[in-house]
């Protein structure tokens, strides 16, 4: 996501340019423009929504560690923000499963708040509406629950921090190689590779101990879900990057369970939108693109007899950088602006034209408020501009 200094340097940009330049352009047939929604219905039925805003605002929050954004404390979140993910939990070890959590030191943020008025923070954030959610990965926290073992060690230590910080749930920010499908893994509805099978199954356990009202987002990289249009996995001939695609079983298997998506529109390569076209980010009509294919579902690696079913839109937000200082392919606010207009009310489409129009769109999701802070809290003040807090 997640970048911890401005301006990472990125192998999924390679990766993708990879990808555009072999030429292996899947096919969209009229069945893909029928597979999804074209209303604010959706086809998902989202039973265990949080009761968030009809339109929420989404940021992460450097608490474990410090950057050129600065420190922020827990007390000092601006209230425009109705999700706060605490950045990061990470694990001892890349297949542990083991999970740990701690504020940002001293020696680094000088300014960091003490455990108890962390925790007294969060549930005065709680008392006013807002959600606070344990985010694990992000780019230094790769994690691989290959194992029963890593499974359940994930479970109980996950819990634990929930507990400890008396947290509304979880966002998954896996990134890099923390999921890749193994060789012959080729149906996302029916997953066979142990690390995202124990995946799924890690999320329904915490989902059924904490009950109904457990948040569940993810911040997946569009290498992991839209270019699944593209390729899933190793492919027949074993040549492709296996983790082409390897969120969608996730995503497939928890979406009842599921919250809030929010794809990091950001730090990518050109991926190709239901219109065949590459889109590139930074601009108005990669946002449309790519929240299009969450909208109207999708073929996975052109199959049109394997459609990837469209979400609800209240599930749906956009993933940016708060900045340009944040990450590659920041937007303008005037951009944003008319990725939303395109989206809620099928107007300001410009280049792409989307396969209906969504006014529940959730709203946007941005790494992050630190860097939201840092640059005068433009990303936000444009959020709540846009939808008249």
């Amino acid at each position: 996501m997640s970048l911890r200094f401005p301006l990472s340097k990125r192998v999924l940009t390679g990766v993708c340019a990879s990808v555009a330049a072999a030429g292996l352009l899947a096919t969209v047939s009229t069945t893909t423009a029928d597979a999804g929604t074209t209303s604010d219905a959706g086809t998902t039925s989202a039973t265990t929504k949080a009761a968030l805003p009809d339109h929420a605002l989404v940021g992460y929050l450097h608490s474990s560690f410090a950057n050129g954004s600065g420190y922020t404390r827990m007390a000092d979140v601006p209230d425009s923000w109705d999700i706060i993910d605490l950045a990061f939990g990470e694990p001892t070890s890349t297949t542990s499963g083991d999970i740990r959590f701690s504020l940002c030191p001293q020696s680094e943020c000088p300014n960091v708040e003490s455990e108890d008025e962390f925790k007294a923070a969060i549930k005065a954030k709680q008392a006013a509406g807002k959600k606070v959610l344990i985010s694990i990965g992000g780019q230094n926290g790769q994690v691989q629950l290959t194992t029963t073992a890593a499974r359940d060690k994930f479970v109980e230590s996950v819990g634990a921090i929930i507990d400890k910080y008396g947290l509304d749930g979880l966002d998954i920010d896996f990134e890099g190689h923390s999921l890749s499908l193994d060789d012959g893994d080729t149906d996302f509805k029916n997953p066979k590779t142990p690390a995202i099978v124990n995946l799924i199954a890690a999320v329904k356990s915490l989902k059924a101990k904490h009950g109904s009202d457990f948040v569940l987002t993810m911040a997946p990289e569009t290498f992991f879900v839209q270019l699944g249009y593209q390729f899933y996995g190793s492919g027949a001939s074993g040549g492709q990057d296996p983790r082409s695609g390897a969120y969608l079983p996730v995503i497939h298997a928890l979406r009842d369970d599921l919250t809030l998506l929010h794809v990091q529109d950001y730090n990518s390569g050109p991926i190709m939108g239901l219109d065949n076209q590459f889109h590139n980010m930074g601009s108005a009509d990669f946002h449309i693109a790519m929240t299009d294919m969450l909208l109207t579902g999708f073929p996975v690696a052109g199959d049109t007899n394997n459609v990837f079913p469209a979400l609800d839109p209240s599930q749906v937000a956009i993933g940016l950088p708060a900045s340009p200082n944040a990450g590659n392919g920041h937007t303008t606010p005037g951009d944003v602006t008319k990725a939303l207009n395109c989206l809620t009310k099928k107007s300001d489409c410009g280049g792409y034209e989307p396969h209906g129009s969504w006014p529940a769109l959730r709203g946007l999701m941005a790494w992050s408020i630190n860097w939201d802070g840092f640059n005068g809290g433009e990303f936000s003040k444009n959020f709540e501009s846009y939808y008249g807090r």
